[in-house]
């Protein structure tokens, strides 16, 4: 009879490979408006969640919001969102459009509004390319380029929480404890290395699929692993 996959345990949802998300921060996204707003850092947050640390703001109108912290910013430091050319400043949010080339940047918006989706882990940082024409092109971390709307916003600097891949894990407990608290899996064990009841790919007297590893898009949930319909298979 076998046993269910671990992708469709993990799907459940439920206890071993339930996230606990009551200790997450929740989304951190740009303010909906663009109006001009000034406010000051009160505290640097640790968030289980993510790789870089938070910092809680405290705009001009008392409102509290969270965003991701700028490497070398610290508690009392003021931050301007939605601001002007001339705001050019560590930790700043502001149209990519207004914003320098050659200057780092991060957080930063696909498409204006929807609250910052590029390179947001700890220590990266993009570049911005040049300016042309309602377009901005701006070099990730991955070194390729992307042509952006010059509305969308990003923020000024280099993400703090760099370094952090320097620190060995040194032992497998550490790295599963580290994945679990984000809900991820690990270690990730290859189906060809299993038994036949755990994995359509397990079993036999060596480790090979012994089947066809490409499935269609209606097989059922046990059998759905490896090539999901592909479009195509084999060398080019």
């Amino acid at each position: 009879m076998g046993k269910r996959l671990i992708q469709q345990r993990r799907g459940r949802n439920r206890g071993h490979f339930k996230t606990p998300s009551h200790r997450f921060r929740g989304e951190i996204k740009y303010l909906q408006d663009t109006n001009k707003h000034e406010g000051v850092v009160e505290d640097i947050i640790h968030d289980p969640g993510r790789n870089a640390p938070l910092i809680s703001v405290k705009l001009e109108n008392n409102k509290k919001i969270l965003t991701l912290a700028t490497e070398g910013i610290k508690v009392g430091d003021k931050i301007k969102f939605t601001g002007d050319k001339k705001d050019i400043g560590r930790g700043n949010i502001l149209s990519v459009g207004l914003i320098p080339e050659g200057i780092p940047v991060y957080n930063i918006e696909i498409s204006p509004g929807d609250g910052g989706k590029l390179v947001r882990s700890g220590g990266n940082n993009a570049t911005v390319v040049s300016h042309d024409a309602g377009k901005t092109v701006v070099q990730l971390p991955s070194g390729q380029f992307k042509t952006l709307n010059s509305d969308c916003r990003a923020t000024i600097g280099i993400i703090a929480g760099g370094g952090r891949k320097d620190k060995p894990f040194l032992k497998a407990g550490k790295k599963h404890y580290a994945y679990r608290a984000r809900g991820k899996q690990y270690p990730v064990v290859r189906g060809v290395a299993m038994n036949a009841v755990a994995h359509p790919h397990g079993g036999g007297g060596h480790q090979h699929v012994g089947k066809p590893s490409t499935v269609k898009r209606g097989a059922s949930p046990g059998r759905k692993v490896g090539s999901i319909a592909a479009k195509r298979t084999g060398r080019k």
